[in-house]
């Protein structure tokens, strides 16, 4: 018989091993073939001036909805493309019928972080009514 010591660091080994393990895995999703609901994709124009960030976090599309009381809502899906953590920083910018920037309280970049393969959604909600487009930022998140 093993002494409790030697069981004692056993146990504690493969605990540690486990933990290391499934820190570094991905989940795999499952969602319905027919959604319910239909997303307002809109066609965007990117202009990419970080090309190391665009390699490892990428915008895949853009939907677009009215929320409550008119404001405009805006969902990105960011997928990172690397197996490794990602951090990065988005901001929304807000513009009128006429191209002039609206500031508001959603001006500030926000940092995120996103798993190895996985996807995530940022969204964005128009500090007025009066806002009729819209500019996402991504930015290289200092560690």
């Amino acid at each position: 018989m093993k002494s409790p010591l030697v069981l004692v660091r056993t146990l504690a080994s493969a605990i540690l091993m486990v933990a290391l393990g499934t820190g570094c895995e991905t989940v795999n999703t499952t969602e319905t073939a027919q959604p319910a609901f239909q997303r307002n994709m809109v066609a965007e124009k990117r202009v990419i001036t970080d090309s190391s960030l665009a390699r490892r976090v990428q915008v895949q599309g853009v939907n677009v909805s009215e929320g409550p009381g008119g404001f405009l809502k805006v969902q990105a899906e960011v997928l990172n493309t690397t197996r490794s953590y990602q951090r990065f920083a988005y901001k929304w910018e807000w513009f009128d019928k006429d191209g002039n920037l609206v500031e508001g309280p959603s001006s500030v970049a926000v940092t995120r972080q996103v798993e190895g393969k996985e996807s995530l959604f940022i969204q964005g909600v128009a500090p007025n009514v009066s806002v009729r487009d819209f500019r996402l930022k991504l930015y290289e998140n200092a560690r």
